[in-house]
């Protein structure tokens, strides 16, 4: 049986200067994306080099942080189903965007890199296992048009204590 999810985001730019796109430099690339239910408001630019607010998160960084957060996700469900307890997942992903001379880009691939501590009775090779699984099930990872790779660590409870 198949199942049909709708999402809505709403996007407001809030970056009128007083005289609109009347040119290039004259307005703030400023937005704000919210949603239903009283989420807090995500605070949106370009990227810094597009005449963006280095202070706010760009698309380009949403879509990383996309990818991530669904690996994430579906890693903790697998692992819990397994019996592997993690107390400690951290992730730092990025993205690779190649622009043509013209402007136009698009992303040649993002890695995510998850440092995953386990308790020290969890199976370590399982662990790096599910990494695959949570893969083939990400939503968004299935989504896109360019590689996604993923370069787990896992470490057992013990060793980072010691390395504190």
């Amino acid at each position: 049986m198949s199942e049909e999810h709708f999402y809505k985001a709403k996007v407001v730019w809030t970056g009128n200067e007083g005289a609109g796109t009347s040119a290039y430099k004259a307005y703030s690339r400023a937005h704000e994306i919210s949603g239903d239910g009283g989420k807090a408001t995500i605070f949106g630019s370009a990227d810094p080099i597009y005449r963006g607010d280095a202070a706010r998160y760009n698309p380009e960084e949403l879509v990383v942080a996309a990818l991530s957060g669904c690996h994430m996700l579906w890693y903790l469900h697998l692992c819990a189903d397994a019996g592997v307890v993690v107390v400690d997942y951290r992730d730092e992903s990025i993205g690779k965007l190649m622009v043509a001379a013209d402007g136009n880009g698009k992303f040649a691939e993002v890695t995510i890199s998850p440092r995953v501590t386990i308790t020290n009775n969890s199976d370590a090779e399982l662990a790096s296992e599910l990494h695959h699984k949570a893969h083939e099930f990400c939503f968004i990872a299935n989504s896109m048009n360019f590689p996604v790779y993923f370069n787990p660590t896992i470490v057992f409870e013990s060793e980072k204590a010691a390395a504190n």
